[in-house]
Parts: C-alpha cells; structure tokens; sequence
C-alpha cells in the first residue's frame, strides 16, 4: 500500500497570520495533540515561516497565537500618521521588536533543530533569484540547516516597504519570500516530489490562506489608466495570480481532491498586514474556520502521526536556546 504523505503549507500575510495559528490552535485543542505530529513537510512564507519554524521547533500552535498576540501590537504599533508619512521614503517599521521578539521564543536554535521538514522562501536581493531555506531533508542541503531559526524568520519576513532588507552575517541581502512565493503550495508540492522522491499521487496538502480578498476592479478596466491607478492595485493583483497558479500547479501534480486550501474571503480593507486593531477578529475567524474544516481535516490529515523525521546531517544545537524557549512556554502555562 503506498504510503500517504501530508504536507502542511501556510500562506504570508504579515498579522493576519493570526488566522493560520488560530486556526491550528483550534485543531491541536480538539484532538488533543500537535499538528506537527501529523505533517511529513511544513512549508511556509513571510510569517507563514515564522509560524513554520515555530511548530518545527516544538511551540504548540497557542504559543504561536500568543506570540502574534501579546506582540503585534510591540511590532506594527506607533502613530499612524507619523509611520504614513515615513512609509513614503523609508521602510514603515523598525525590525528591531520582531527581531527581539523572534530572539525571546527562539532564542539561538538553529533551523536544524526541527523536529520535521522544513523549507522556508525567501528572495536573494542581489540576484533576484530565489532563495529557500531547508532543513537537512536532502544530502545536498549541507548549510541550511546550521542557520539561526532567527535569521531564517527575519529573511523570510522582511517585506519591501514594510522591514528592511535582511542581510546574514556573510554578507547576503534578503528579503521576503512573498516576492514569489506569497502562497508556497506549489513550492511545497514540488519539493516532496523533485527532493523528496514522494509520489505525487501519495500527497495530502493541507493549504492555509491569510484571509484573501479579490482585486476590486470595476469601470476602470475599460480605461487606458497608467502608473497612479495601477501603483496601488499592482500588488494585490499579483497575489491573487500567484496564489491561483500555485493551487493550480499544486492540484495538477497531486489531484484536486487531494489539496484542501482554507481562506475565507473578506471585505476589502478589512484586514490588512500590519492591522493589529483586527487581531481578535482573526482569531476568531480563525475558530470558526477549524470548526468548519475539522471533519475534512481529520479525514485527511489525521488518521495516524507521520513518521519521526531522520535529518540528513545531525542538528548543532544550543544550551542557552532551550533555556530561553522553557521560560516563554512557562510564561505561556502562567
């Protein structure tokens, strides 16, 4: 019998990843168990990587929410109208609050120390080429997997206009996956099958959205418009087409019934990357999701753990890195 391999992928979308957490709280709450224990690879980007990472490195999917919740408002706060006006020439926010925020619950683990799969988009500046980060699932990913989890979650993040670009020690400029990877599903499909050897027919993807909203163009489409039109709608046009052609890439390997994608819509402007003021209204959308969603995800997701994960290489690992993960976990029981 060929067996089953599941794959869990988790979109951007900078706050709203309070849906994608809240909704896996849900699910870990009702079975009683971790998520993680169920999935063969986890693929994220942007703060889908931050909650990737974090689920890879042993917090439960509540320790992430309250990660989302006690410090989104530390990490996208300040005066509106001062980070507009600075949003005009410079990056909207400071990457210092997340980077210390990042630090507190990762402390110095590496991107090795997970306990599953991983593979995390980001962008390489100076090329433009893409740039993944993984763990030691394939003999020729040598290096990844010595990486701070730290450096991983910050490239991945660093979205243009909103942090600045991320550079490592060594000297290379990254920046958000999202610049091609927004919605990684296909990248996570293609990874099981190209580095993984898995059969395409064997895979369950288990694909969870921000919340998405569909570009909103009306008369305007009849009108040879140019660059002050076009500027503000580019991006949200170029999401909803990379999200598209990953699902569709994605269902054309494994089957269309095999990939279940979770993304309520929402108003326009309801919820926005760096929205803190919706933070309760995501968590709650959230649980109302997992509700919906459980017996489908039950059904396909979680019959039985996968399972334990065999690196290629052995994990470099840190004293002080657990020391600081206990005392968040401990913060979080209290």
């Amino acid at each position: 019998m060929q067996q089953i391999r599941r794959i869990l992928s988790i979109d951007g979308g900078g706050i709203k990843g309070v849906f994608p957490a809240s909704f896996l709280a849900t699910i870990e709450d009702t079975i009683g168990d971790r998520i993680t224990n169920y999935f063969d690879l986890i693929v994220g980007t942007s703060t889908g990587g931050i909650i990737a990472l974090g689920l890879g490195l042993g917090l439960s999917s509540a320790e992430i929410l309250s990660f989302y919740e006690e410090l989104g408002p530390e990490i996208f706060g300040g005066n509106r109208f001062l980070k507009a006006i600075r949003h005009l020439v410079f990056s909207k926010y400071n990457d210092k609050p997340l980077r210390e925020a990042l630090e507190r619950h990762f402390g110095n683990r590496t991107l090795g120390e997970s306990k599953t799969r991983l593979v995390i988009p980001a962008m390489n500046l100076d090329t433009g080429e893409a740039h993944l980060y993984k763990t030691a699932h394939n003999r020729k990913n040598e290096r990844d997997y010595k990486q701070l989890a730290v450096t991983v979650a910050l490239a991945t993040s660093a979205a243009p206009t909103y942090f600045p670009s991320h550079q490592e020690t060594s000297g290379l400029a990254l920046i958000d996956g999202g610049i091609w990877a927004n919605n990684p599903t296909a990248c996570a499909v293609i990874e099981a099958i190209t580095n993984l050897d898995w059969d395409a027919k064997s895979l369950r993807v288990l694909s969870l959205g921000c919340t998405t909203c569909p570009p909103h163009v009306g008369w305007e489409k009849w009108m040879p418009l140019g660059q002050l039109y076009w500027a503000s709608r580019s991006i949200d046009l170029f999401m909803s087409g990379q999200s598209s052609s990953s699902l569709g890439i994605a269902k054309l390997f494994t089957g269309e019934e095999n990939v279940l994608r979770i993304d309520p819509p929402a108003t326009r402007g309801r919820f926005t990357l760096d929205g803190i003021k919706a933070i309760s209204c995501l968590k709650g959308l959230g649980v109302s999701e997992a509700r919906k969603a459980l017996s489908k995800v039950r059904e396909m997701f979680l019959t039985h753990p996968a399972p334990t994960f065999e690196p290629c290489y052995p994990a470099i690992r840190s004293t002080t890195s657990h020391i600081l993960i206990s005392k968040d976990v401990t913060k979080f029981i209290h």
